[in-house]
């Protein structure tokens, strides 16, 4: 009972500790237990904004992390090319973060295993195989997990604007 109730504790200041941060949404989603497929960082902007692509039983979850005003654009685009190549799948978007309408980064994996489950094993292979040839042009690299409160942004801002 101890040991639970210590991993408990240390799972939620570790998310505490990650909840802002860019990359966080990303590095939750690479922890994700069970038959999930991700791929991180589908589409970004130079604000470290990004939409994490997930494909589980429910269907395509797009998962964005950043600012709304400048994420909602993003998810459209990246609905709108999914929905070409999945046919009838259901496609969710998320936002994460502590706003109204958004997920909390604590909350993403519980929120997700709770979607209903549409599609099997097949369809998600087949899926995954569309949307691998999809492809991403390159964008933004992101970090591996969340970046530490103190590290220096203007350097990664200028390398992803080179680019």
């Amino acid at each position: 009972v101890a040991f639970i109730i210590f991993g408990r504790r240390v799972q939620k200041s570790v998310y505490k500790k990650a909840d802002g941060q860019a990359g966080a949404a990303a590095w939750a989603l690479d922890n994700l237990q069970g038959s999930w497929r991700v791929t991180n960082a589908i589409a970004g902007t130079t604000h470290l904004d990004a939409v994490h692509r997930v494909i589980g039983k429910p269907g395509v979850i797009l998962v964005a992390e950043g600012a709304p005003h400048r994420v909602k654009s993003l998810l459209a685009q990246e609905k709108k090319k999914t929905a070409r190549l999945v046919g009838d799948t259901p496609i969710y978007d998320i936002i994460v973060g502590n706003e109204e309408n958004q997920i909390p980064l604590s909350g993403l994996q519980k929120y997700l295993s709770k979607l209903p489950k549409n599609i099997d094993g097949k369809r998600m292979d087949t899926i995954e195989s569309r949307l691998s040839a999809l492809g991403t042009k390159g964008g933004p690299a992101m970090p591996k997990g969340p970046i530490p409160g103190g590290a220096k942004m203007k350097g990664v801002q200028r390398t992803m604007k080179r680019r």
